[in-house]
């Protein structure tokens, strides 16, 4: 029987928690939560000090067709459905536009996975975007994406990359992995990337000198245990190329999902789970130094909560995200920095902007 204090004592002191020592930690719950959040927050507190960041960002979305179709997703629409859609040169470049008066750095492309792209359409979209906005980061394509293209074209997937990268690509978006157990993929997300060959895309991606978020979107079929392999398998990748640059939390949005509709998942995850998938990913996770929560997934005031959690990091301005809010998140689409300063000051932290890669910006 494993004893909470005691483990949370161990880790702070170095100890490297194990799957099921990890999987023990999400259960926490009562007054135990309490203990929780201060040990990860004071691994925060040696990994990062106070400070919090954030990074002008805006989402751009060009097409929600997509060859997925994901039970947990309420965004992606097969290309015969009235509210189809694929943007044009026009309509991207006006998005791209709207991010440069806004004084952005990043730029993320948000779109389905259409089934008719190829590895030309992802660079004209790179081409689009820096024609318009030429010092811009671009942080974009999955390693589903890589897959597809690498698939569509017959190329091999460092050669996918390398012609990303000489693009225009200035790092990858580690999203696609959901939960990196493929029992729960086919219930989940079964036309997408299998694990093995998600790890197999990251790996080279980091390899090759591009670096990559990482993400795990929790609360929709899996166990306790599910996150903690997902987990590892994040940690062992970054023990032997670093290349991650932050862990992304993303928590399932249940309302407008297949998985709902079908009766497979009543409700998406609570406050409480959260706050502790937070905690763990804070304190599992000691080669990260960068814990993200995601505001529009979880709103405002739970992102605050989530910086006394472990968290140190409060995404992006965003703009946009049409995937969250057509899961049936109700947040708003822009999170502006004075706001983020006035959440951070509340809680005796200070904010900073920062690039992508995690350069402070002055």
């Amino acid at each position: 029987m494993m004893d909470l204090q005691t483990l949370l004592s161990d880790t702070l002191a170095g100890h490297r928690l194990t799957i099921d020592e990890a999987a023990f930690l999400l259960s926490t719950s009562g007054r135990d939560v309490y203990s929780l959040f201060a040990a990860a927050d004071e691994m925060r507190d040696r990994k990062v000090g106070d400070t919090v960041t954030f990074v002008r960002n805006q989402n751009i979305h060009i097409t929600n067709i997509c060859k997925n179709l994901c039970g947990f997703c309420g965004f992606g629409r097969k290309s015969v459905a009235p509210d189809a859609y694929r943007f044009g040169k026009d309509e991207v470049q006006q998005q791209i536009r709207d991010a440069m008066n806004r004084g952005v750095s990043e730029i993320c492309f948000l779109s389905g996975v259409h089934p008719a792209f190829h590895l030309r359409d992802y660079l004209l979209f790179m081409e689009w975007t820096h024609e318009i906005f030429p010092d811009v980061h671009i942080h974009a394509f999955s390693p589903d994406e890589v897959d597809h293209v690498a698939r569509q074209d017959g190329m091999a997937i460092p050669d996918v990359i390398t012609s990303l990268m000489e693009g225009g690509l200035g790092s990858m978006q580690g999203t696609a992995a959901e939960i990196l157990v493929d029992e729960v993929r086919d219930v989940i997300c079964p036309a997408k990337v299998r694990t093995g060959r998600w790890e197999e895309i990251i790996r080279e991606a980091h390899r090759l000198g591009l670096r990559s978020s990482a993400t795990i979107m929790y609360g929709s079929t899996e166990s306790f245990h599910d996150r903690a392999v997902h987990l590892d398998r994040i940690r062992r990748i970054q023990d032997e190329t670093n290349g991650f640059t932050e862990m992304v939390l993303l928590t399932f949005i249940h309302q407008k999902t297949p998985l709902h509709h079908q009766g497979l998942v009543s409700y998406g995850p609570t406050g409480r789970d959260d706050l502790v998938t937070t905690a763990v990913c804070r304190l599992f996770l000691d080669n990260f130094d960068h814990i993200q929560v995601s505001w529009p997934k979880i709103g405002v005031k739970m992102s605050q909560l989530g910086l006394l959690a472990g968290a140190d990091d409060l995404s992006g301005t965003m703009f946009i995200d049409a995937v969250t809010g057509d899961a049936g998140a109700d947040v708003g689409e822009v999170f502006l920095p004075e706001e983020m300063e006035h959440v951070c000051a509340d809680i005796g932290r200070r904010l900073q902007e920062r690039t992508t890669l995690y350069q402070p910006v002055v």
